[in-house]
């Protein structure tokens, strides 16, 4: 059966599944609609966290990272689980015990304010669309290639499909359709990987695939450090981020993690505090499944890159004998190449061939084929900076890291069905997550705002009906981000945990663990956490700032860690200076944190 088919009927059938569940768990009731009426078994929900959380940044974006930065690649790996063990043991059954729907629900009646919910709900919006513009770009990635649509109509079938079960079903259609989503990416992502690590080092485990020996009697890691030396990039195992960068970029994502308002509304889906426990723990069993392997494909994936482009005596391929992955990725607009010295080989090594855009190669003067400008083999560009002591030829290859995992299988030559597998794997992950970031969106808007703070007069069925118009315009928002990124997908979905780090996770943790934070202290650490980290991640990631200019050479991604260092101290100061909350508050925060059948405490 062709790859089409296959693709159609895998991608296809995952659709009809996602309906049918939606419309199988439509929510009848704004709790229904917000927390799934609060009745999901901990193993469901733990499956259903998994798959909101492992976005399209972890199945599309984050094996493509590592392959390509290599040990800077670690601060993900590590920040991403790590937050997850944080979010478990500090967070997840203390909200839970609270009883509310949302994070700003929680953040305005902690804090006895509306201002500090109104803020509260203003930064989980800014989180939730950095975010959720990965994901629909995800999306859009995926079809252009396998459903031979350009990115554009991708991202709008995506709108679509969330539209249904988003819009319709609610939380409680969301998380049923996660469970499946959870089962599809998870196969979708390591039966490649079992047939990468078989083809590559000769057995199965990718989790132990870095250090199996090949043919050549190297491992595959110092493999990659050759080939990376003798093509002109740093080694893999060496990184260019220096060792504070990579602590606070590593702290951001891990704080981050435990604040993005998606997942915490996971916990409060569950019946009980214990369940809420529970669900952590299955999650992140759940999630290392896949994590565990990112490594693995991301290392074998770039072998299989450079040999199968530049051959095995690394002098590059003649275009005519490249395999029909290369031109298929071509036509996507995500790789491409050009022909700089006229031989008609495909060379690929450090240096730019191209200066990219969005995600579109925009090709250097003398293109003659426009924009996209793939299948160049005339009009030779030399580079009067290329030098030919140093490397054996000028880079000709633009790959976008995103392509690396959907074209892994294509690489490797991988039977149809198992590329088939990783479409509906990849659209899964990222329609998993996007559906529960416009759910939180919507949530915020029509339970936090209108409900608690403009209107709280308004029936359940009302506010119900301003959850889901709330829904339908922030998919159209999300799709306009899908369709005009500020950056690839990881890079856009750090920029996001490092506004949860500074914002919303200071803010939860000091109200659960220090009775004295007043609602002066979380307004004032709240606004300058969120300003401080947006305005330095402008600067440096979209307004032309340089990395010589970085504070202690923290990058956009890691200052959320400094933004949260902040919001602590400016949030510590003015509590100190304002007087301190009122008894009965003072008295919730004690009872969160008696473990239950320790006197007073009790299950909201």
């Amino acid at each position: 059966m062709s790859l089409d088919v296959l693709t159609f009927l895998f991608v296809g059938g995952s659709f009809a599944l996602y309906i049918g569940i939606a419309i199988w768990a439509r929510a009848g009731s704004t709790k229904e609609f917000y927390v799934a009426g609060g009745g999901v078994p901990p193993v469901a929900n733990g499956m259903a966290t998994a798959a909101d959380w492992m976005s399209a940044a972890s199945f599309i974006s984050l094996a493509g990272l590592v392959s390509f930065i290599g040990r800077d690649g670690s601060a993900y790996l590590m920040g991403w689980t790590g937050g997850y063990v944080l979010l478990a043991l500090l967070l997840a059954p203390y909200l839970r015990k609270f009883g509310k729907f949302t994070v700003p629900d929680f953040i305005g009646d902690r804090y006895y304010s509306n201002t500090a919910r109104t803020l509260a709900v203003i930064c989980t919006i800014v989180i939730s669309f950095t975010y959720v513009a990965g994901q629909m770009r995800g999306v859009g990635i995926v079809f252009s290639r396998y459903l031979h649509v350009d990115i554009n109509t991708g991202v709008v079938i995506g709108m679509a499909i969330v539209f249904f079960y988003a819009v319709l079903g609610g939380m409680k259609g969301i998380t049923y359709t996660q469970v499946a989503q959870y089962v599809v990416l998870i196969l979708a992502f390591t039966v490649p990987a079992f047939f990468l690590s078989a083809q590559v080092t000769g057995h199965f485990l990718p989790q132990i695939g870095l250090g199996a020996t090949l043919d050549s009697g190297m491992s595959v890691l110092a493999t990659l450090d050759q080939l990376s030396v003798d093509l002109g990039f740093s080694q893999y195992t060496d990184g260019k981020k220096s060792t504070v960068d990579l602590f606070f970029l590593t702290v951001a994502l891990m704080c981050g993690t435990a604040g993005l308002p998606h997942v915490i509304v996971r916990f409060f889906t569950v019946p009980r505090v214990k369940d809420a426990r529970l669900s952590a723990g299955w999650a992140l069993i759940f999630i290392a499944l896949l994590y565990t392997a990112v490594p693995g494909v991301a290392g074998f994936g770039r072998v299989n890159l450079i040999e199968t482009i530049n051959g095995k005596d690394n002098t590059g391929t003649a275009y005519a004998d490249m395999p029909d992955w290369f031109k298929n990725w071509e036509n996507t607009g995500l790789l491409a190449w050009q022909d700089r010295n006229g031989d008609g080989k495909v060379q690929y090594s450090a240096g730019k061939a191209f200066d990219a855009g969005k995600g579109k190669p925009k090709f250097v003067e003398g293109d003659e084929r426009g924009e996209f400008g793939q299948r160049i083999t005339t009009n030779a560009i030399t580079d009067p900076s290329f030098d030919s002591a140093k490397q054996p030829f000028a880079n000709e290859v633009y790959v976008d890291r995103d392509i690396m995992v959907l074209a892994n299988p294509d690489i490797a030559q991988l039977p149809n069905w198992v590329i088939a597998l990783v479409a509906a794997g990849a659209v899964a992950a990222a329609l998993s997550t996007a559906a529960g970031l416009l759910l939180v969106i919507s949530t915020a808007i029509s339970h936090d705002l209108m409900k608690k703070t403009i209107n709280p007069d308004i029936s359940d069925k009302q506010e119900l009906m301003y959850a889901r118009l709330a829904a339908i315009v922030a998919i159209c928002i999300a799709g306009y981000f899908g369709i005009n990124p500020p950056g690839f997908v990881a890079q856009v979905v750090a920029l996001a945990f490092g506004l949860a780090c500074a914002s919303v996770f200071p803010a939860i943790i000091m109200g659960i663990f220090w009775k004295r934070h007043t609602s002066q202290g979380a307004i004032a650490g709240m606004l300058v956490g969120l300003i401080t980290t947006m305005c330095y991640m402008y600067y440096f990631a979209f307004g032309g700032g340089t990395p010589s200019e970085y504070i202690m050479g923290i990058s956009p991604g890691g200052f959320g860690t400094v933004g949260a260092i902040l919001h602590v101290i400016v949030g510590f100061v003015v509590s100190n200076m304002t007087e301190e909350p009122p008894q009965e508050i003072q008295d919730i925060v004690e009872d969160l944190r008696i473990p239950r059948g320790a006197g007073a405490a009790h299950d909201h």
